[in-house]
């Protein structure tokens, strides 16, 4: 589980990078290289995607 919870800070922080600073930022860059090796690590674990993006309910 640590691996799905890493990966999800990441990309909010990774978000919230894109939304202040802009996405050619070099942060943001970073961020989103942090969050996608993250993800892969979370992969690599054997998590699923759906284990980092669950369906969303709220939806019609």
């Amino acid at each position: 589980m640590r691996h799905i919870r890493a990966a999800r800070t990441a990309q909010r922080h990774a978000v919230r990078a894109i939304a202040l600073r802009g996405l050619a930022h070099p942060l943001t860059h970073v961020l989103l290289a942090a969050a996608a090796t993250a993800a892969a690590q979370a992969w690599d674990a054997g998590h699923r995607v759906t284990d980092l993006h669950p369906a969303r309910t709220d939806r019609k």
